[in-house]
C-alpha cells in the first residue's frame, strides 16, 4: 500500500486560503502559518499529518496527495472539512 508525508493548513474559505498561498509565495513559513490560521488540530504540529496510507485521507485530498508534486504546495483542495492547502513532504 502506497505511503505519504503531507503537512496541510486547514481554512473555511478559499479566500482565505488563497490569501494563506500567497503568503507562502512571498517567503512566509509553512510551520508559522499552518500554527496561526489552521482550524485542524494538527496546526499545533505545523500542520503535519505524519504518515499516513492510500485512501486514509477523503478523495480529494489523497489525490492531490498521491497524484501531485512532491514539496510543492497544492491548494486549496476542497473537502467537506473546508479548504486545504497541501504539501506532499514524501511518498513510498
Amino acid at each position: 500500500m502506497p505511503r505519504a508525508c503531507a503537512r496541510h493548513i486547514l481554512v473555511k474559505t478559499e479566500a482565505e486560503a488563497l490569501k494563506i498561498k500567497q503568503m507562502l509565495a512571498n517567503g512566509s513559513d509553512f510551520f508559522t502559518l499552518a500554527k496561526k490560521y489552521s482550524t485542524c488540530p494538527s496546526k499545533k504540529n505545523g500542520g503535519s499529518l505524519g504518515e499516513f496510507s492510500r485512501g486514509d485521507m477523503v478523495k480529494p485530498f489523497d489525490d492531490a496527495v498521491f497524484k501531485g508534486p512532491l514539496l510543492t504546495v497544492q491548494g486549496p483542495v476542497k473537502t467537506q472539512f473546508g479548504y486545504h492547502l497541501i504539501e506532499t513532504i514524501y511518498r513510498s
